[in-house]
């Protein structure tokens, strides 16, 4: 038997998806958790093989879960079960060493056919979250951005203008200016919306 242990702060959402699961011939949903830091607790306890992990959630986010449950129990099984398909949520899942990046969009057969591949040590992906890795990978490597470009760009972020963002470092408009036209180069952009758009989805700030 599979034990499973479904994660999301989300109490319909955990009764469908163990509404969809317990029935299924060798699965065992063993429990459910509604943060991530329950989640961390309750995998001490239940020893699942594998844990449907919501992705974003109060109290621990389901990455920070997965990293801390994978280092007491490396050979439980993390699948993300998500909304969210964003470059920057499916690298750190991946990265805090999920098994899996999953919609909730997906059927009954498809998760427990997810499920049953994990627990063999296979990596399921979405089709679309598949497609942005080797997108990702293929893409030339960006060239990082420099300590003051990055502090000038995450005031940008914050919707400061140039003279605001001058006066909160103690630099000219035109220093701050110099900056932005250097992260625009290294980027790729042309503005300062797909400047931090683009350093958001790779984690540059």
């Amino acid at each position: 038997m599979i034990r499973l242990m479904i994660v999301d702060d989300h109490p319909v959402v955990r009764q469908g998806l163990r509404g969809m699961l317990e029935s299924a011939p060798g699965v065992d949903v063993v429990g459910e958790a509604g943060s991530g830091e329950e989640a961390v607790v309750r995998a001490r306890d239940l020893r699942p093989d594998v844990i449907l992990m919501d992705l974003r959630m109060p109290s621990g986010d389901g990455v920070d879960a997965t990293r801390l449950i994978l280092a007491e129990r490396p050979e439980s099984r993390v699948i993300v079960l998500t909304t969210y398909e964003t470059d920057q949520d499916i690298v750190r899942a991946v990265e805090a060493g999920a098994a899996g990046y999953l919609l909730k969009d997906i059927s009954r057969a498809d998760l427990l056919g997810a499920v049953e591949s994990a627990v063999r040590g296979e990596t399921v992906l979405a089709p679309s979250v598949a497609t942005k890795l080797v997108t990702r990978m293929r893409a030339p490597v960006a060239e990082s951005l420099s300590p003051r470009e990055a502090q000038v760009l995450s005031l940008v972020a914050r919707g400061l203008t140039n003279a605001e963002i001058g006066t909160e470092l103690f630099i000219s408009e035109a220093t701050v200016k110099t900056h932005l036209l250097r992260v625009f180069a290294k980027l790729g952009v042309s503005d300062r919306t797909a400047a931090v758009t683009t350093a958001l989805g790779r984690g540059l700030i």
